[in-house]
């Protein structure tokens, strides 16, 4: 039986772990697949750095070329960016060729566009690596959870992000001094914006939720709240309190609709997901026939990504002599069955809340702030203060029990307005994931 040809649209950091997987389980890969796999080409922007990996393939600067090619079977788009690698993926498909991408922003924005289209050619998108890089849980949202009504899951699919609040945890280190060691390090860009902001998690979970919950993609209803305004102070009080800051992705389904948001999280440090430190990432996954589910890995990096691409390779080239109808639906439902459920508002979020608050250390102040608090329905769990000798102002933690954020809003715009609390009230949502 004739090898399955593969074309690499990329050969950087994630396409030269692709090829050199390929390569070196080789073998092991035709076991499983039941075909010899083979990457036969590449296209890329610098042929003499290309050539200077050593793969015996053909290097090319057009990438249409790749995916006009006859003889390419599998196109994998390892590119980065939207537009170009849309056009490229579109035309791939159109072609009739089966197509791989590690690009999140490219299946969070246009993924409905791309699946449509496939669907049409019959042909395969996998997009594995998209998500949380080696950890397979794409597929185990897929197919291993098919049999669950899954009700909610909270992921740390950033690690840029969960490296510098383990660092600001561990060292008592200020965020901007970490991000430095970030960049540095090369976990975070040179304009790190996409990644502690929240906005690589939001188009990340936005997927996550598509597959869990059976509707269309919809990055742009995402809740986004970064990391940057959380400070060491933050952090160390929330582990005096039992619980670490996380920057979590969450989306939960309710008989009023969907929530998707990714923001700053306070967890129990008794929670396994708060135990993930470093670049490492983990997605909880809330099913009612198999309960609780972790699924922990690296989340980025050369061969764990390729892992995923290769991974999903495979899935295709088993699937190559199956009839298209029979394989697993892109986003987990049959795709007449995506429901468009309504998305919930931010303010209409129940959490329990973390605030911090700067406040004059005198007679009265904390009488005026837990009555507006109870005014809007929302009760204490735990009060912490902090008064630094010499200083006429104080700390003041709180932790809330559950209430609908709107209520939260109004009590924050009120103790914030009081002329005794003397800076900008911190707020952080707090979930038990229980």
């Amino acid at each position: 039986m004739n090898s399955v040809k593969v074309g690499l649209l990329g050969l950087g950091t994630v396409g030269q772990g692709t090829a050199r997987v390929l390569s070196d389980n080789a073998s092991e890969i035709a076991r499983r697949a039941g075909r010899h796999i083979q990457v036969v080409s590449a296209a890329v922007r610098d042929v003499e750095k290309a050539e200077a990996q050593g793969f015996n393939i053909t290097i090319l600067t057009d990438p249409q070329a790749i995916v006009d090619d006859p003889e390419i079977d599998i196109v994998c788009e390892l590119m980065g960016g939207i537009d170009l690698p849309l056009s490229l993926v579109l035309r791939a498909i159109d072609n009739g060729k089966h197509v791989i991408t590690a690009n999140k922003a490219l299946i969070a924005l246009h993924g409905n566009q791309i699946f449509a289209a496939a669907a049409k050619k019959g042909v395969t998108v996998a997009f594995e690596p998209a998500v949380a890089g080696g950890i397979p849980v794409i597929k185990a949202i897929r197919e291993g959870l098919a049999a669950n009504n899954i009700q909610w899951l909270a992921g740390i699919i950033n690690g840029t992000g969960n490296f510098i609040l383990t660092e600001m945890r561990n060292h008592g280190r200020d965020f901007e001094d970490v991000l430095a060691d970030a960049q540095a390090l090369g976990y975070a860009e040179a304009d790190p914006t996409f990644d502690v902001e929240g906005i690589d998690a939001a188009h990340k979970l936005s997927i996550l939720a598509s597959i869990a919950f059976g509707i269309p993609l919809q990055f742009d209803a995402v809740y986004t709240e970064g990391i940057s305004e959380i400070t060491s102070k933050d952090v160390a009080y929330a582990d005096e309190l039992g619980y670490s800051v996380k920057h979590l992705g969450i989306a939960r389904k309710s008989e009023e609709g969907v929530q998707m948001r990714v923001h700053p999280t306070l967890i129990p440090k008794s929670r396994l997901i708060a135990n993930v430190d470093g670049v490492m990432n983990a997605v909880l996954v809330q099913s009612d026939a198999v309960g609780p589910t972790l699924y922990y890995g690296a989340g980025a990096g050369s061969d764990a990504t390729a892992s995923a691409v290769v991974a999903d390779v495979i899935d295709v080239v088993r699937l190559l002599s199956a009839a298209p109808e029979n394989s697993v639906p892109y986003l987990a439902f049959q795709p007449n069955e995506l429901r468009d459920l309504t998305v919930l508002p931010p303010e209409k979020i129940v959490s329990a809340y973390y605030l911090r608050l700067q406040a004059e250390d005198k007679p009265g102040v904390m009488a005026d702030v837990t009555r507006i608090l109870a005014d809007q329905g929302v009760s204490l769990k735990s009060i912490l203060q902090k008064k630094p000798e010499g200083e006429e102002t104080a700390e003041v933690i709180l932790l809330t029990h559950r209430v609908e954020e709107s209520s939260m809003n109004a009590a924050i715009d009120q103790i914030g307005a009081l002329a005794t609390i003397t800076d900008k009230v911190q707020r952080i949502r707090v979930e038990a994931l229980d």
